[in-house]
Order: C-alpha cells, then structure tokens, then sequence
C-alpha cells in the first residue's frame, strides 16, 4: 500500500510549481510508485488474482496519462521517462 509520505516524496520530485498535485507527471509518478508496490505485492502472493486485475487497471491507466503527455508535451513526456526510468 502506498503510504502518505512515500506519495508525497513522488509528487515533490515531479510537480511542475510548488502546489501542483494533478499534472500529468504527477499522476504518471503516483502511478508508477502504486505499480511498483502493487508488483512486489504480486512477487510474495502469486495467487492473488483480484490484486493482479488493479495491477493491470493502473498500468493501462498510466499508458493513457502518458499517450496525453506526448501528445501535448514531448519535452516534459522525455524528461518524466528518464526520470521515472520507464520504458519508451
């Protein structure tokens, strides 16, 4: 589960001001920390199905935000990989 710091510290390293919660590097950044705790999850508990199916809901989630980014900002869209360390 992801906790309150932990997604504060992914919204400090990836907001664009000071108060910004809900651009899409932070939404891409919440859901790669969520994606990465949910799989390390799913390496202890093989058999959890229902944990799998919200697994595969973030992921496409994700992949939206950031086909929108790319579309709209090609600059921020590379930064934020290299950042987050995704695949392209």
């Amino acid at each position: 589960m992801l906790t309150k710091q932990k997604k504060q510290n992914a919204i400090k390293k990836t907001q664009r001001h000071q108060r910004d919660t809900g651009s899409p590097e932070v939404q891409v950044a919440i859901l790669t920390r969520q994606i990465e705790e949910l799989s390390a999850h799913l390496d202890k508990n093989r058999k959890d199905k229902h944990s799998r199916r919200g697994l595969l809901g973030l992921v496409a989630d994700r992949r939206k935000h950031l086909k929108y980014l790319e579309e709209t900002n090609k600059r921020a869209y590379g930064t934020l990989v290299r950042k987050l360390g995704l695949k392209k």
